[in-house]
């Protein structure tokens, strides 16, 4: 079972104690946050508790929907994004790395949208989470 590192739904996580688990991907967790916020200036972030089936997630969102989660592993974390049917098409024929948009094709489809996950541990994929947040909140 994929679920987050931080489990303890009475303890929400703090800056430090994601820094101390996510390690050295901390720096591009930041990253990933401050640029969802410089395309979207009224997004907000939050730490969110759906479950113990998933433990606690992060997510920055504007007033009706969230815009990335963000999701604490040890050692490392996932961004998750779900995108309607317009947003696909784009990212379809976008140049975002063909793995990304196997997995996103291949996803169920839910009223909401597809969901996708990317595992983060290293800069790696910054450059296409980057253009996945512009899509989002363009779309």
């Amino acid at each position: 079972m994929d679920i987050s590192i931080f489990t303890d739904k009475s303890n929400i996580p703090t800056p430090e104690e994601l820094g101390k688990v996510i390690d050295s991907t901390i720096r591009i967790w930041c990253e990933i946050a401050e640029y969802a916020h410089k395309k979207h200036p009224k997004a907000t972030d939050e730490w969110n508790y759906p479950g113990k089936n998933y433990g606690w997630s992060y997510r920055v969102k504007d007033k009706k929907r969230a815009i990335v989660y963000l999701l604490p592993r040890e050692g490392y974390f996932k961004v998750a994004f779900v995108f309607g049917q317009k947003a696909f098409d784009t990212i379809m024929t976008s140049d975002i790395d063909s793995s990304i948009k196997k997995e996103l094709a291949e996803a169920k489809v839910y009223v909401e949208g597809r969901g996708i996950r990317i595992d983060v541990k290293d800069d790696v994929v910054l450059k296409d989470i980057k253009k996945l947040i512009d899509i989002k909140v363009e779309n």
